[in-house]
């Protein structure tokens, strides 16, 4: 009955790319708690704060039925003036939020220019929404300016609308956001930035690398609270009027339970942590700094430059095998295979958060120094 299922889980197990679930075990090198603030003392006490005042834990329904809440809506206009944007629409995750962005606001007609390493989520809005859809070359403004060129030559009447993310979730690298944003004012077009990775731990009081660009008209981002806010969810920052359509025509906003009003309150503290206390990114920022020069000692290997470390080895095996030693070692680092990393590129990911300190860091590149030279 189910042998569609085995045979294709067999197929993924024969490439060494079967995925499975596994516990917490060792020391975190892995998770995206960049500042340490999932499971700190701070949004503790801020959880117990809230359900003392009464915040309830669930929201019982969507927020255009009753799952709307006075938590959400505080944490939306502080969300908005945090960053520096118009407005913002929380969401119960980054992906459903990127998912309605592109799955609604293209309209048919016009196109998508996402970069060629860009989220899953956006790929999947694309893919159910009205607007045709093309890769670029990773980091390449150029290349978005082509597109839209090759586009409008071959009678594209629409609006472009173009997709990156401020810091790549799987390289630690960033796009030239400034080059890109003149491309879209070349072309009239609207740009969605996500700052998934950068929200918290980059930019002027952890706002992002968008940061300067917060607010224009032609300007969507998304901040994601689950990475260094340490909670979970998303918001889309926009000009008003984008947030009154994705309210009437999103339908992974209209159709989901509401998030819960609990979360909402401990991310506003999350917030305002970023806004009131720099040491934690101080802190980051020190130890990406030691880790690249470690990394470059002990490996020879370049690094990234952000808290996203990728070690890229190639074959999926060779990656596996490396992890799998790694957490025999005591540090929990995982492979990533395609198809979530182009063919050929699979590594170890490494992300560099408060719960590791130099000690912890220099004994890694110590490690995997040693365990790549018996790989080869």
């Amino acid at each position: 009955m189910h042998g569609i299922y085995t045979k294709d889980l067999q197929s993924l197990a024969d490439r060494g790319r079967l995925r499975t679930l596994r516990g917490r075990a060792g020391i975190d090198l892995a998770s995206n708690d960049y500042l340490g603030l999932a499971e700190s003392a701070e949004l503790r006490q801020a959880a117990a704060d809230a359900l003392a005042r009464g915040v309830p834990v669930g929201s019982g329904g969507s927020r255009l039925l009753r799952g709307n809440h006075p938590e959400h809506e505080a944490l939306e206009r502080e969300a908005a003036a945090f960053f520096g944007a118009e407005s913002a629409l929380y969401f119960g995750g980054g992906y459903v939020a990127n998912f309605a962005i592109f799955s609604t606001l293209p309209q048919r007609g016009d196109l998508v220019v996402h970069d060629e390493l860009i989220h899953a989520s956006v790929h999947d809005g694309v893919r159910l929404g009205r607007a045709e859809s093309v890769g670029a070359r990773h980091n390449d403004a150029d290349a978005f300016d082509a597109a839209i060129v090759k586009w409008r030559k071959a009678g594209g009447k629409g609006r472009p609308w173009l997709s990156v993310e401020s810091l790549y979730s799987m390289d630690g690298d960033n796009p030239n956001l400034a080059d890109l944003l003149a491309v879209a004012d070349r072309h009239e077009a609207m740009v969605v930035i996500d700052e998934a990775h950068a929200t918290g731990v980059l930019g002027p009081q952890g706002r992002g690398l968008a940061a300067p660009f917060e607010g224009r008209d032609n300007v969507i981002t998304l901040h994601t609270c689950g990475k260094a806010l340490g909670t979970s969810g998303g918001f889309i920052l926009a000009p008003k009027i984008i947030r009154d359509f994705l309210i009437n025509r999103a339908r992974p906003f209209i159709y989901a339970t509401a998030p819960s009003p609990l979360t909402a309150a401990v991310t506003r503290s999350a917030l305002e942590l970023s806004h009131t206390n720099s040491v934690r990114r101080e802190r980051l920022a020190h130890l990406v700094q030691f880790a690249g020069n470690e990394l470059r000692r002990c490996c020879n290997i370049e690094p990234s430059g952000s808290q996203i470390i990728p070690v890229i080895v190639g074959a999926d095996q060779v990656a596996v095998e490396l992890a799998a030693s790694l957490q025999r070692r005591g540090f929990d680092i995982r492979a990533i295979r395609p198809p979530t990393v182009p063919e050929g590129t699979a590594r170890l990911r490494i992300a560099l958060t408060l719960h590791v300190n130099e000690t912890i860091v220099a004994d890694l590149f110590a490690a995997l120094a040693e365990d790549m030279r018996l790989a080869a």
